[in-house]
């Protein structure tokens, strides 16, 4: 792994305002949070922990919100070198500009740089488990480039395997079994696998088997886009007919499905994956937060595509808060709900809730510390969880742990290799510009 970071025996954070976010957003002020070998051994006020002990690391937290690690629930992050390249497109103007165009233009080595740069960019934000819907699997090599550039950062990662949209000579079943064997054959504590197929929404019925079954075959998650068609107007219906539903898959967007499709997907044990900003600026639809509680959905929050919508987690939750407001179909979506959905949700919905999204103990110590002084957020004491969703961004994440592992220290990223990813990210970013 290309960083510099590390993971003490033993590391206590001590007296910082804490978050907790199971069964619901909870604060508890002046307590400690004590990390052993990555993972979370105990929380709660003054700790009888030695401080002086040379095992074990303190971190003064006071003037810090501690958070669990924010969750990603759907990001193609490979785009991050093709940063706000399409601020001001449409759907149709997205897929025909950064899908028909650009992505072709991509190199393994371009896709290794995106994925690590869009990686630590994650980081940086306090995001520590990402959801990489990847749809720019050209070769094996590709495949590969992405993987890396994901372990390289240091992030915990569901790599979903995606194939290209406009190619379909790249959708190969032999591929797939390639990384799956390759690249996680055996255990690892921060990477996982999920197939990314078209999906019924937008392929013939017996191209989704196909790719259904694969993922049975392979045993992996599936994770899809959804839309009220063009090929199949209530996908999920279809998904039951072919008998491919199944629990655990994640549905991404679906904001114009009727409310039957959302109930068998709460009926079959699904989730699905909300990217509010991108859904607005691209016209999805509706916005889904409201419906999702009112159908008891397990809801997650995604970046999507920072071609077009800003790359935080703090951006994705106001964008929830705030367009939710204009539903009047029920109760009232809070801030406390969207945390939530930012954090344990985020992991219940990829698979992850018995791993991180919340302080339990005995889950991986994916944990984001905030400056709780900085101006933008003081004082924070009237609500803590509203100070978190409504006022903070990027700049007040002053330290990052996946896993136990500092990736972010008083406010930088620890990457040892930071300038050369930046610059070969220009590099990548100048190349598939130029190309006619």
């Amino acid at each position: 792994m290309g960083s510099e970071s590390r993971r003490p025996p033993r590391l206590l954070l001590r007296g910082g305002l804490v978050i907790d976010t199971d069964p619901h957003p909870t604060v508890h002020p002046h307590t400690d949070v004590l990390v052993e070998e990555g993972r979370i051994a105990a929380v709660g006020p003054d700790l009888p922990v030695d401080g002086n002990d040379p095992g074990v690391e303190v971190l003064d937290a006071g003037g810090m919100i501690v958070l669990p690690g924010f969750v990603d629930t759907h990001r193609h992050v490979w785009q991050a070198v093709l940063r706000s390249a399409a601020v001001d497109e449409s759907l149709d103007g997205y897929l025909s500009r950064i899908l028909g165009d650009l992505a072709g233009r991509f190199t393994p080595a371009d896709v290794h740089t995106g994925n690590l740069l869009g990686a630590l960019e994650c980081l940086d934000a306090g995001i520590t488990t990402v959801q990489d819907f990847s749809h720019v699997q050209y070769s094996p090599e590709h495949s590969a480039a992405a993987v890396e550039g994901l372990r390289d950062a240091g992030i915990r990662a569901v790599f979903g395997y995606g194939y290209p949209v406009f190619d379909e000579g790249a959708r190969r079943a032999d591929w797939v079994r390639r990384v799956r064997t390759e690249h996680f054959g055996s255990p690892e504590a921060l990477l996982t696998m999920a197939l990314a197929p078209i999906g019924p929404s937008f392929g013939p019925p017996e191209t989704v088997r196909e790719d259904w079954l694969l993922a049975r075959e392979l045993a992996l998650p599936v994770v899809v886009h959804v839309t009220a068609g063009p090929v199949a107007p209530e996908p999920v219906a279809a998904l039951r007919e072919q008998g491919l539903i199944a629990p655990g898959t994640l549905y991404v967007h679906g904001n114009s499905l009727p409310d039957s499709e959302l109930r068998l997907i709460a009926e079959s044990g699904g989730a699905v994956a909300i990217t509010p900003a991108i859904e607005a600026s691209m016209r999805f639809g509706a916005p889904m937060a409201p419906r999702l509680r009112r159908a008891g959905i397990t809801t997650g929050l995604g970046a999507d595509a920072v071609t077009s919508a800003p790359g935080d987690m703090f951006s994705q939750m106001r964008a929830a808060l705030t367009s939710s407001h204009f539903d009047g179909g029920g109760p009232a979506v809070r801030a406390a709900d969207v945390l939530r959905m930012a954090t344990a949700e985020g992991a219940a919905a990829l698979g992850l809730g018995d791993e991180t999204g919340s302080l339990g103990i005995g889950k991986s110590a994916d944990l984001v510390l905030l400056r709780a002084d900085a101006v933008n957020l003081a004082p924070v004491g009237h609500d803590p969880i509203g100070a978190v969703v409504t006022a903070a961004h990027p700049g007040n994440v002053d330290t990052v742990l996946v896993a136990g592992r500092t990736v972010k220290r008083a406010g930088r990223l620890v990457h040892g290799g930071l300038a050369g990813v930046l610059a070969a990210a220009q590099r990548s970013a100048e190349r598939i510009a130029a190309l006619n």
